[in-house]
């Protein structure tokens, strides 16, 4: 394996847009404005995910020996030690950029690296470890909200309760890749847990994007449930890959008309949308460029 092929697959770079876009609504929810706070955001979470991901192999190390010897580290392409080197200096570089916004965005990182460790160490030891892949995803909305103008607020936190939610229901199906005969029904509805919300706190002249977005999700949702449950082949992975595209219109949603946001004058811009679409768009161009597997 070449050096770049190594570092695609240790990075899982497919998910990184979905990272940015937690991070996007998150701040937005938290007021936007202080722009000049946005490099030390997005480059912490940047450097958390990417330690995180490395991480994830270090870990992994005896179990994919068994089961995924395709994987660099079993497959003699990297060391584990420097796998160890790279994912715990990503999460320290992480943590340290993300001491620019403020002493709330720091100590939140050093939370979310805590997790990330926590996670990656219990994740094929318990079986709760999707609600702490749901727990990570939940610090990085309130993180980004953290560097917002008006900081970490109620919209943030149900916006942030709900992403972690649906991030479990991802988590679940991510554990039953290597075994699809234990999939089961149950975990789709977390994944609903974002409409709900939508539903709920979006009334009046709010209610009409809020539903043409939670439809948008529904209908994503379904395609990629499509490849678990109505596919002649029963394929996991696809059904995964489908559903952490569909973050982004989480996040999309979180960040549509919501009365306790608008009617302080917060509207958000089209060209937040436009984010968006392009943050969905690339997620899936580096689903087929960069495949985590």
């Amino acid at each position: 394996m070449s050096s770049l092929r190594v570092i695609l697959a240790l990075s899982r770079l497919s998910r990184l847009p979905t990272v940015w876009s937690n991070c996007l609504a998150g701040w937005w929810l938290g007021g936007g404005g202080n722009a000049e706070q946005l490099p030390f955001l997005f480059g912490g979470l940047t450097c958390l995910y990417l330690g995180a991901t490395f991480l994830n192999d270090a870990f992994d190390a005896e179990h994919d020996l068994q089961h995924r010897r395709t994987r660099p580290i079993p497959a003699g392409a990297v060391t584990q030690h420097t796998v160890w080197r790279w994912g715990l200096a990503g999460l320290a570089g992480g943590a340290l950029l993300l001491l620019g916004p403020g002493r709330v965005t720091g100590a939140l990182g050093l939370t979310l690296a805590f997790l990330i460790i926590l996670y990656n160490a219990v994740h094929r030891l318990v079986t709760f470890s999707p609600v702490l892949k749901g727990l990570c995803r939940f610090c990085v909305c309130v993180l980004g909200a953290s560097a917002g103008e008006h900081g970490v607020g109620g919209g943030a936190l149900w916006c942030g309760l709900v992403l972690g939610v649906y991030m479990t229901g991802v988590g679940w199906f991510a554990r039953w890749e290597e075994t699809p005969r234990q999939v089961r029904w149950w975990p789709t509805a977390l994944l609903a847990a974002p409409v709900f919300l939508a539903l709920l706190m979006n009334v009046g002249r709010y209610r009409e994007p809020a539903m043409l977005l939670s439809a948008l999700l529904v209908l994503w949702g379904l395609r990629a449930l499509r490849q678990t449950f109505w596919a002649l082949e029963r394929n996991v992975g696809r059904t995964v890959n489908g559903l952490v595209s569909g973050i982004v219109f989480v996040d999309w949603l979180a960040t549509c008309p919501v009365p306790a946001v608008w009617d302080a004058g917060n509207h958000a811009p089209r060209g937040l949308s436009f984010a968006f679409i392009g943050l969905f768009l690339g997620t899936l161009l580096l689903q087929k460029v960069a495949p985590e597997k």
